[in-house]
């Protein structure tokens, strides 16, 4: 059930998840909210010893990858958040009652159902009638040409990737029970801005949560802070494609209740190899056009993770050996605020 500024939003029971996102978007109350977002500085957050005046030096993060989730417990985390998102969803979902955060990066309407599932776990209160703040950022308007989002009523080949996912999300939340109050909708029209030449870009790649306060503002992680674990968890969204285990469901990262990050056993087959081998070779331009959604889009740093990503499956192609008997790869917080490997 969705709620807007304290009260339930109407919508026709009937309605399709486009439609009710397209009234979302219209909404004074949330246009006015990604107004004020898009008057704010991206906060950047590193890691580094060398901090500047918009560089957060932090020490408890939880940082998410593409198709991960984590829960948060406000007490031992002080900010959770994501980012390179360009048709891709960050989704937050905060308990106003016991303030316990859940944060995801939600790639397909494949792994909304089952995913928003996994968030709710710890976050929701079944035995109560607690309000869940929530915020969604990302998904710009990748359609194939300059439209009002409104255009999105006539459903065609080229409404882009952003859009079914925006509107399989919010179908999800409107046809739940839990009661979901939308404090920030700042995606498709909203976080998209245009060139000269008409290309869409999106305004905002990422955000970050504020765990004390559940604020929400724009945020990007440098190479610092986008951690444990880097290219595994890299790994693990084009892999988790071949592990039956991973089908409809966010990928198991954080353990909420000891503070450790749990890097759940994804499988992939010596075909993960062959691919890398035959993508390494490939000009920038070509691995913009055949690995991402929106070549266009994407930030400058997108092809050298991809070639990571190939080299080490190029060393590694048998999965177990990056799993030992198929166990998670977990890593602790040490007391400088670095991760260690248990």
């Amino acid at each position: 059930m969705i709620y807007l500024g304290g009260v339930p939003f109407a919508s026709d029971d009937s309605s399709q998840g486009m439609d009710t996102l397209i009234s979302l978007m219209e909404h004074p109350l949330l246009v006015s909210a990604s107004n004020s977002l898009n008057s704010m500085q991206e906060k950047k957050i590193s890691f580094s010893e060398n901090s500047s005046p918009v560089t957060s030096k932090i020490s408890k993060w939880v940082y998410l990858f593409q198709r991960e989730f984590a829960t948060v417990d406000p007490a031992l985390v002080d900010l959770i958040g994501t980012d390179e998102a360009t048709t891709c969803v960050g989704i937050a979902i905060r308990n106003c009652k016991s303030g316990m955060i859940s944060v995801a990066h939600m790639d397909s309407p494949r792994i909304v159902d089952d995913g928003l599932g996994q968030m709710l776990s710890l976050v929701a209160d079944h035995d109560s009638d607690a309000v869940l703040d929530v915020h969604m950022m990302g998904g710009f308007d990748d359609r194939s040409s300059q439209h009002s989002y409104v255009a999105a009523k006539g459903r065609t080949k080229s409404e882009g990737y952003s859009y079914p996912l925006c509107a399989k999300i919010v179908d999800a939340l409107r046809n739940r029970s839990e009661k979901f109050q939308i404090q920030t909708l700042h995606v498709l029209g909203h976080n998209t801005k245009w060139d000269s030449e008409g290309i869409a870009y999106p305004i905002f790649h990422g955000f970050v949560v504020e765990t004390s306060s559940g604020s929400m503002r724009p945020a990007s992680f440098d190479g610092s802070s986008r951690c444990p674990d880097e290219i595994v968890r890299r790994i693990r969204v084009s892999a988790c494609f071949e592990d039956p285990n991973w089908d409809h469901k966010l990928l198991d990262t954080y353990e909420t209740s000891s503070d450790q990050f749990v890097i759940a056993t994804c499988a992939w087959s010596i075909r993960q190899k062959r691919i890398a081998l035959a993508l390494q070779n490939l000009s920038d331009a070509e691995i913009l056009l055949s690995c991402s959604t929106s070549p266009s889009a994407e930030a400058p740093d997108f092809v050298d993770n991809e070639r990571r990503k190939w080299d080490y499956l190029i060393r590694h192609p048998d999965w177990r050996l990056t799993f030992p008997s198929m166990r998670p790869r977990v890593f602790h917080r040490t007391a400088d605020g670095t991760w260690l490997q248990n």
